[in-house]
C-alpha cells in the first residue's frame, strides 16, 4: 500500500515530514502512529493505514508536496 503525503487543510499544499515513528523495515499494525507532519498551523501524527512492513522512501526533515509518495507498507 502506498503512503502518500495527505492534505492537512484546505489551503495546505505541502508539509514538513517531521519524523518517522517507525523504523524502515519494521512491522506496523493499522492504527499505529507512523509519522508526524508539520504544516503552517499544527503538527499531526498520522496513523498506519494497514498492517505490514514499512519501507521508507522519503527521509524526515524535508518538505514535500501533498500527494508525494513517502513510503510503502507491504
Amino acid at each position: 500500500m502506498d503512503i502518500l503525503l495527505p492534505k492537512l487543510g484546505f489551503s495546505v499544499n505541502e508539509a514538513n515530514l517531521v519524523e518517522w515513528m517507525v523504523a524502515d523495515g519494521a512491522t506496523v499494525a493499522k492504527g499505529d502512529p507512523l509519522y508526524a507532519l508539520e504544516s503552517e498551523k499544527s503538527v499531526q501524527e498520522i496513523d498506519a493505514p494497514a498492517d505490514g512492513v514499512l519501507k521508507i522512501l522519503k527521509p524526515a526533515g524535508e518538505v514535500y508536496e501533498v500527494g508525494t509518495l513517502i513510503g510503502e507498507i507491504a
